[in-house]
């Protein structure tokens, strides 16, 4: 299926999976994830998560023990790591 770009609005972007690397709310390491729900643009070839899988994955980050993290995991891993909190209670928006 092809979507449309939220950086240059063609219509060339399709879903994928990536690595990326994401600092941890208390900035003092920073992490790999992989296997992270992407899209790749045919056209500027930019590869983005949504703001919303941003949102997630920052929450996330945010709610569990990052203390026991390992340097690298998979975006289905990270997901599955118990919370510390039900949600994320400083999220006014």
């Amino acid at each position: 299926m092809i979507y449309v770009c939220q950086w240059c609005e063609e219509e060339a972007a399709m879903e994928m999976k990536d690595k990326v690397y994401w600092e941890l709310p208390d900035g003092t390491n920073a992490i790999e994830i992989t296997e992270v729900p992407s899209f790749k643009c045919g056209e500027c070839g930019i590869v983005y998560q949504t703001d919303e899988q941003v949102k997630e994955i920052e929450d996330q980050l945010f709610l569990i023990d990052t203390k026991q993290l390992e340097k690298s995991l998979t975006y289905q891993q990270l997901m599955e790591k118990p919370r510390l909190l039900k949600r994320n209670y400083f999220d006014f928006g």
